[in-house]
């Protein structure tokens, strides 16, 4: 009987999501990894370089299931948790959300209209900085490259490589990039 009771447990405990991350009073999902910010992209930049980190804006809305997608099954990977965890400085917006941002050129505004000014429509959203940004330009410019979507292990993990390793600045696009590296077929 005890064995019938073992099996069962660990088969539920198989079926459970590997790391459920928390939902904060946003609706809006908390990883360890994620830094609490005043939301200055200035402040922001400088101390992701100062940690020796990329910075990385990631934004999310309530109930988005592509990025509770993300949340369980792409963001729990180790590989994929290590590259956050060790590379990037990441700071999470609410597409829909009041908290005032300030962007690299100064303009301050809450984050629902600081989503439209760069562009963003669709969650999750990521988006990557270089070290170094110029006081004229806006995320939206300054950005190495903008994300938008749900993507799976392979793709989420060379694209974390990719602006690592500053691969951009050698000219190969990131789907060259991809095909090349991506040895996981339908990631």
């Amino acid at each position: 009987m005890t064995r019938i009771f073992a099996t069962l447990a660990t088969m539920l405990a198989l079926a459970m999501p590997v790391s459920a991350t928390e939902l904060g009073d946003d609706g809006l999902h908390k990883p360890e990894w994620l830094r609490d910010t005043f939301k200055d992209l200035r402040d922001d930049l400088a101390e992701a370089n100062a940690d020796g980190k990329r910075l990385m804006v990631i934004w999310e809305q309530r109930g988005c299931i592509y990025c509770s997608k993300m949340y369980e099954e792409v963001f729990p990977d180790p590989a994929i948790d290590a590259l956050i965890r060790d590379n990037y400085f990441v700071v999470q917006m609410n597409l829909f959300g009041d908290v005032e941002v300030t962007d690299f050129d100064g303009k301050a505004l809450p984050e629902k209209e600081m989503a439209r000014r760069w562009g963003v429509v669709f969650t999750p959203t990521m988006m990557f900085f270089p070290e170094k940004v110029g006081e004229d330009q806006t995320a939206q410019q300054a950005s190495i490259v903008t994300m938008p979507g749900a993507f799976g292990k392979g793709t989420t993990g060379a694209l974390l490589t990719w602006v690592k390793d500053k691969e951009y600045e050698t000219g190969e696009h990131f789907q060259k990039y991809l095909a090349r590296t991506l040895v996981a077929p339908g990631q």
